[in-house]
């Protein structure tokens, strides 16, 4: 350690060797901060996860048929045949499937319907795989929509994965807000549009019922009194032409309840010739019921057909009517696609409506409020999904550094009662975060995935203060030890603190990076073991280098 010792030694006494050291620490903060706009190093709250297993959400347009739904998701299954890592596959029609964590959070339990479908799909262990489930979805998405999602209009095919962290609705969720339903269908379908044109984002979606056409049979009750038939009659038949009911029922000693007897006609017999009044008017022509005087009445005498538009869900939160427009991220953050998505609504948005935006730092800080020129009716765009658990996990984890930092100081202040020691202290410690970031920087380019800063990142930086503090105190202590007590000179001092204290900073050092191997290699705690092992490294050279020059610039070491 005589060469560290010299080494030191020779920096302190040289005033321009100790304004490079502090001009290329100055340097290397900035460069390290500046990855994050120039995006070299992305920020999520959580990377992808891979599972061994996923869904594939199938939405045809409402008024849709059983049939058509059908139609798109044997397509799916099809193009999924020709996987050889999916062991089997489950398709539910018409509902969801049984609820997992995925479905769970989004809203599987709530798909039931002719135009809606899930298939979940299965694949081989993830370790015994190559390809990850995250970017097989990616890549089975491209096929999907170019094979299956144009076969009929407006269809929406979605991937859904196991998600690696909080509960979300989507990585993007947008609500909006309005009272006139018409105009924030309108609202809804140009942000629908934006985010379709953003890049990064896929299987955007508005969670809203469409308008479709229908026909309604409306009962001629007068008729149907005159007729001497029932309205019972009336709805058995028809339920037996278009759906099939109950007729009877079977005991068996096997069952502990009766098992019901169901008649449904064929499907030929059931369908329609076409989409049409006509077709649907001669089929309730062919249908006849015979009254209580034994005569055969056409039950098109008894209802008469009338088209109408489809009555769609109405959707509130906070007792206020909004809507959901959800939109997945393609392998990239939700920070910069939303900030893209954001100044393009703003733009759009400016011709028709006035646009205020919410002002400070604040959960709520994207929201967007429009206000229309002409009408002066309010509507509100808010930020919602992973986005918005990314924000507030940043935001909760800033605070705790912001007081561990505090902690840190004040306790420092009462050890060594001067606010100069603890701030070289605190400032060293603060330091490690260029290799926090650079760590990341140099892991993107090793892997073949992006390797996002998470939030486990910043609690691995967290951590750190203490380690990087420790390192400080040690060459404080030993150095105002050596002047107080040997009566060696201030720079000899230093010197001699860094070059024998060296040897239990960089032990401790390697324990922390061996320790933090293993979490490096993790898909969840990665960000946890690069920001401790590289972090780990920047503190040992701040300590060794950086400090000792502020420990001699400040006077009240001594």
């Amino acid at each position: 350690m005589k060469r560290l010792e010299e080494f030191i030694y020779n920096i302190l006494g040289s005033s321009s060797k100790q304004k490079m050291v502090l001009i290329i620490t100055f340097l290397a903060f900035v460069a390290s901060i500046m990855m994050f706009p120039t995006k070299l190093v992305l920020a999520k709250m959580l990377p992808n996860k891979s599972a061994n297993t996923f869904s594939i959400y199938v939405d045809t347009p409402n008024g849709s048929s059983i049939k058509e739904t059908k139609r798109v998701t044997n397509c799916v299954v099809e193009v999924l045949k020709q996987e050889s890592e999916v062991t089997n596959i489950e398709v539910f029609l018409g509902e969801g499937a049984p609820l997992d964590y995925a479905g769970l959070v989004k809203g599987s339990s709530l798909k039931q319907g002719e135009n809606l479908s899930e298939i979940v799909v299965n694949l081989t262990d993830k370790h015994d795989r190559d390809e990850p489930s995250f970017l097989m979805t990616q890549r089975l998405r491209v096929s999907l929509h170019d094979k299956c999602q144009s076969l009929i209009k407006n269809t929406s095919i979605k991937m859904i994965e196991q998600p690696s962290g909080p509960p979300t609705l989507a990585s993007i969720v947008v609500e909006l807000y309005a009272k006139d339903k018409t105009k924030m269908r309108e609202v809804a379908n140009k942000i629908a549009n934006i985010l379709k044109s953003t890049k990064g984002l896929v299987d955007v979606d508005i969670m809203q019922d469409e308008i479709y056409p229908k026909y309604q049979l409306v009962v001629n009750t007068s008729k149907i009194a005159k007729s001497a038939i029932s309205i019972e009659q009336l709805n058995n038949i028809l339920y037996l032409a278009f759906e099939g009911m109950k007729v009877a029922v079977e005991n068996s000693q096997n069952s502990p309840d009766q098992i019901p007897i169901f008649l449904i006609l064929s499907s030929k017999s059931k369908a329609l010739d076409s989409f049409s009044k006509e077709a649907l008017e001669a089929k309730l022509s062919a249908l006849r019921l015979m009254n209580q005087k034994g005569m055969m009445v056409p039950v098109s005498e008894l209802v008469r057909v009338e088209k109408v538009d489809s009555n769609p869900a109405i959707f509130s939160k906070n007792l206020k009517t909004m809507t959901n427009i959800i939109a997945e991220t393609d392998m990239v953050s939700q920070v910069y696609p939303l900030l893209d998505a954001r100044d393009k609504m703003i733009e759009e948005f400016s011709k028709d409506f006035i646009v205020k935006k919410d002002e400070g730092i604040s959960t709520y800080m994207f929201d967007l409020h429009l206000i229309d020129k002409k009408t002066k009716e309010e509507f509100l765009i808010r930020w919602d999904g992973e986005m918005k658990v990314t924000l507030d996990t940043f935001r909760d984890l800033g605070g705790a550094f912001i007081a561990a930092l505090v902690l840190i100081f004040l306790l420092l202040v009462v050890y060594y009662k001067s606010f100069a020691i603890s701030g070289v202290v605190l400032l060293g410690s603060f330091l490690s975060i260029i290799g926090v970031i650079v760590g990341h920087f140099v892991a993107n380019l090793i892997t073949s995935e992006t390797f996002f800063l998470t939030a486990t990142s910043l609690i691995g930086f967290i951590a750190l203060m203490g380690i990087s503090s420790r390192n400080s105190l040690l060459l404080i202590d030993f150095a105002m030890l050596l002047i107080r007590e040997k009566g060696i000179p201030k720079q000899r001092a230093v010197a001699i603190a860094t070059a024998t204290r060296a040897k239990p900073i960089m032990l401790t050092a390697i324990a922390i990076i061996l320790g933090s191997a293993l979490l490096a290699t993790d898909p969840i705690f990665g960000g946890l073991g690069v920001a401790l092992i590289s972090g780990t490294i920047a503190a040992v050279i701040v300590s060794l280098i950086f400090i000792p020059v502020l420990m001699y610039n400040t006077k009240a070491i001594n």
